[in-house]
């Protein structure tokens, strides 16, 4: 074990500094010399993530290729080759090499990740060498390295913090936290999470506000971002629904082709007695038949569309397959900050000494409104009065439940209101500004919301800042808790607002500001409010105001700590939920599919937001600390009743996601930050913030939402359905076009028949209805119910028994079809070629009608939206209706493809054939239909 995995594990947050800087063998006064830097360099390395191994592009190119229904396309290109169709060889090559270059491309996914992760980490870092201050890049730090921190600088290493000064961290890509981390030098517990460490600043986080100085205890793969890489390059991605069901329909295709093929072989030699090459080439003829060489094709341009789709919905797809599982997905695991929530503190309540206020409106933007809440009731549902808050509380009524509303309220008529936001105004840092729709904050989150209520007030900080000139400032210290900034009107009066910790500043208050004026401070009241706002997961904050007759131009702590403030609120803050999330949670709740919060937060304040988003009829919520208890059987067991797992780190979320997969689920997993990125890549859909979102998230996921709304998962899923059902309504079109050409070639050979079709003639019918007819139901719009109904399970077949029984039925409407006709033509005296030709017509006019039955698998499609609803559709039939005029009457054509001319009689009667399909077809619906109520009456009953 080398020294530096020595180092690393020691519980450095749970050790005290002097200790740790001791144990890295370094020197606080003078840090490390340049020579013990040095040697420190070649014996751990360079302070970054080492480069993945990777496949040349001529492998990644190649393994492009190793997939059955490839194999089966290639196959039939070659066979189309010897057979000297050339250009249809031409095409069905063409196809999958298009395929080949699009997973080419997309390709690498992983790799990119770790790049991304790897792009986090700081260029240059202020170190202590050989006593004197210097700066290096940070690629040369070294453990020991005593490293200073300052606002702006992101963190080049994992430091363990040796001297602090109001330092404040931004950890919300390594840990969920939705506001900036105050740190701290003393020591935590050794089983605190990764958030909870106030003593550690780890490597690729921002620093926010303060300054700070700390020993370096991990580099390079030894910090925590590296482990997160480390784990992410171990992760096993998971192949989609579709792939698998493609891979299993593959294979079964080609056994069943190859053994109906090699069945008639046997059967022309032995019982027929035909010649070998007579009988081969009807074998291969039938391989050509059976095999649906536009299905690859009709599939990617199937998906294609759906990522078109999406991407007008705010959903960027980054791999093809992906559009189709986000219709399977049975549970989605979302992150909170930035994704469920806007990533932006929000001031919810504002409490006076007499009342009560919601704030309305989210974010940063200040719309929004004061609302008047009822007060608490206590567990009999009498209203806490003067037993508890020593006062009568305004306001109250029998009408007024606990926490409702009570009226919008014009906050011109509340002075003690006023008097707050005035003072969050003025005694602030924090600017937010106005750029095109967006409004942007500059400093803390906290003081952002604070400056957003006060300009909900009607307060404009400019006007505020020349009426109230600030003089001096104390700035916030973790240690004493608070802010306070000294002010000067133009009267010559002395104004000095403090705002921080509610328990420091009521610590320091004599009076609070009530309806009338002055009056003596109530602790108990103030106390059983924050008990109040804590408990819905909110921070609080304090703010109180004094009154100096001296207009003094300095503030010292003496000044403050004296006390004697007038307490005027306090204000609870949290990162609210989007109005848009909770409408989209119900929205996949209707449709089946769960949603479970996975965060870094505190379980208060998420379980608070999940009670909000409406996760469940009763939210249950775990830590991470309970999940570690817990092994894979027992983990397997709890996700399935959990609805919130809070305090979450990297490994836990995978754990989840691999748990939830364990039972049959399909995952989907959304998320922002690096600490997001395992779990992103493991899950069946990993989704990423576009806005928000880190490189390490993105490049780890399959899709990527451009508005980071939560909302727009649900648009995805709807269109993941809607592309499954397209795929599947194509397949129930395209196979009965295999099996019709497949049955008639095989009854021909059973019979010592004259094919009816030849090879050409089947691939000719093969690529004209991909490209026209099965084309057009790629652009199927949703079904009405598509989000009413549950996720399909993950182990159903691409062919169902109702699709497959579909397939045969029409197959063979299509065998009888075409076999009659060529039949009739013969008997009546028509020449081969004018047989062959009514009967390729038969199959393919046949296929038009059923076109319009496809549209519904069940519901009646004789109707004004069956027949027009979809104008691809009928564009599709005029161009078939065009290439079949030059199929059969086109010279060149004819020679190419042995047709012939038909008359006007023949035509009339494939169309009539085209109608009895129609028909015919609707009819089984109503007894499918009329069958289906019948089995749920039975049950019911």
């Amino acid at each position: 074990m080398s020294e530096q995995q020595e180092h690393e594990r020691r519980n450095h947050h749970a050790e005290e500094a002097e200790r740790v800087v001791e144990a890295m063998k370094s020197r606080r006064a003078s840090g490390l010399s340049a020579t013990e830097a040095e040697e420190r360099l070649t014996l751990h390395g360079r302070n970054e993530l080492p480069a993945p191994r990777r496949r040349s592009a001529l492998q990644r190119f190649l393994l492009q290729f190793h997939n059955v229904l490839i194999y089966v396309l290639i196959v039939a290109g070659i066979i189309t080759f010897l057979l000297g169709h050339w250009i249809d060889s031409g095409v069905i090559f063409g196809v999958v090499v298009i395929n080949a270059v699009i997973g080419f491309l997309q390709e690498g996914k992983a790799e990119q990740a770790l790049d991304a992760i790897r792009r986090m980490l700081s260029l240059n870092a202020q170190v202590l060498r050989d006593g004197r201050r210097r700066e290096v890049p940070a690629e040369e730090l070294v453990p020991g390295d005593i490293v200073f921190l300052a606002s702006g600088d992101k963190v080049p290493a994992d430091l363990r913090l040796i001297d602090v000064r109001s330092l404040r961290v931004e950890e919300a890509a390594l840990t969920g936290e939705s506001v900036p981390v105050e740190k701290a030098v003393e020591p935590v517990a050794e089983d605190a999470s990764l958030g909870d460490r106030a003593c550690m600043a780890y490597s690729g986080t921002l620093v926010a506000y303060g300054q700070a100085a700390g020993v370096v205890v991990g580099t390079g793969a030894n910090t925590e971002i590296g482990r997160i890489s480390e784990m992410l390059s171990q992760v096993e991605e998971i192949t989609t629904p579709l792939l698998k069901q493609l891979a299993v329909f593959g294979r079964w295709l080609t056994l069943a082709i190859l053994g109906v093929a090699a069945i008639m072989l046997a059967y022309g030699l032995l019982v027929q007695s035909l010649s070998f090459d007579e009988v081969f080439l009807a074998s291969v003829g039938l391989a050509v038949a059976a095999i649906p060489e536009g299905l690859p094709a009709i599939m990617t341009i199937t998906l294609a569309i759906g990522v078109q789709r999406m991407a007008r919905r705010n959903a960027i797809i980054r791999r093809l397959p992906s559009v189709e599982a986000l219709g399977s997905v049975t549970v989605i695991c979302s992150d909170k900050t930035g994704t469920l929530t806007r990533n932006e503190m929000t001031v919810q309540r504002v409490v006076t000494a007499d009342d009560r206020f919601g704030v309305t409106g989210v974010g940063y933007a200040p719309h929004g409104a004061f609302e008047r809440l009822a007060p608490p009731a206590t567990a009999d549902g009498s209203v806490l009065v003067e037993a508890l808050f020593g006062r009568e509380l305004a306001g109250t009524s029998a009408e007024q439940d606990s926490g409702r509303p009570a009226g919008e309220v014009d906050q011109q008529n509340e002075p003690v209101l006023l008097e707050a936001g005035r003072a969050v105004l003025l005694c602030n840092d924090a600017s937010i500004e106005c750029k095109g729709e967006e409004w942007q904050l500059r400093g803390d989150p906290t003081e952002g919301a604070l400056i957003t209520v006060a300009m909900k007030a009607g307060f404009d900080p400019d006007f505020e800042s020349e009426s109230l000139p600030r003089a001096d400032v104390i700035p916030f210290e973790s240690e004493h808790r608070f802010m306070a900034t000294l002010h000067h009107d133009h009267r010559g009066r002395a104004l000095i607002y403090l705002k921080g910790a509610p328990e420091r500043i009521i610590e320091m208050c004599a009076t609070q500001r009530g309806r009338h004026g002055a009056e003596d401070l109530n602790p108990t009241y103030w106390h059983g409010v924050m008990d109040e706002i804590a408990a819905e997961g909110m921070r609080l904050l304090a703010v109180a105001v004094r009154v100096e007759d001296a207009a003094g131009k300095s503030l010292v702590f003496d000044d403050v700590e004296r006390g004697g403030f007038e307490l005027l609120a306090l204000f609870g803050l949290s990162d609210p939920p989007r109005v848009e999330a909770i409408e989209a949670v119900a929205r996949c709740r209707s449709a089946g599919i769960r949603v479970k919060m996975i965060t870094g937060d505190h379980v208060a304040t998420a379980t608070a937001i999940g009670i909000q988003l409406g996760l469940g009829e009763k939210v249950r919520a775990m830590t991470g600390a309970e999940v570690e208890k817990l092994d894979d059987d027992a983990l397997r067991e709890a996700v399935a009743e959990v609805d919130i797992f809070a305090r979450a780190s990297p490994e836990h979320k995978l754990r989840l996601v691999t748990a939830l997969q364990a039972r049959g689920e399909v995952v989907a997993m959304t998320g922002d930050g690096v600490n997001d990125a395992p779990a992103l890549k493991r899950a069946d859909v990993g989704v990423a913030m576009g806005n928000k979102g880190t490189e390490a998230a993105k490049e780890a996921s399959e899709m990527v939402l451009a508005d980071d709304n939560f909302a727009s998962i649900a648009a995805a899923v709807e269109e993941g359905r809607t592309v499954y059902d397209n795929l599947k309504k194509s397949i129930a079109f395209i196979l009965p076009t295999n099996v019709g050409q497949a049955g008639i070639v095989f009854f021909a050979i059973i019979f010592g028949m004259t094919l009816p079709i030849t090879p050409a003639q089947i691939l000719w019918v093969n690529m004209i209805t991909a490209v026209t007819l099965a084309l057009a139901l790629a652009f199927e719009k949703p079904e009405r119910n598509i989000m009413r109904r549950m996720p399909r399970a993950p182990a159903d077949p691409l062919l169902s028994r109702f699709l497959m029984w579909r397939v045969v039925f029409v197959g063979l409407l299509l065998v009888v079809g075409g076999m009659l006709f060529f039949l009739w033509e013969l008997e009546r005296g028509s020449s081969l070629e004018v047989a062959r030709t009514a009967a390729v017509n038969a199959l393919l006019i046949g296929e038009l009608f059923y076109l319009f039955n496809v549209r519904s698998f069940t519901e009646p499609v004789l109707n004004r939206e069956g027949i027009t609803g979809n104008p691809y559709v009928l564009g599709a039939i005029a161009l078939l209706l065009l290439a079949q005029a030059l199929f059969t009457y086109l010279p060149a054509m004819q020679l190419l493809f042995g047709t012939a001319g038909l008359d006007v009689v023949t035509w009339l009667r494939i169309i009539g054939f085209g109608i009895i399909v129609l028909v015919v077809v609707e009819l089984e619906k109503v007894i499918v239909r009329k069958a289906a109520l019948a089995a749920e009456a039975r049950i019911t009953s």
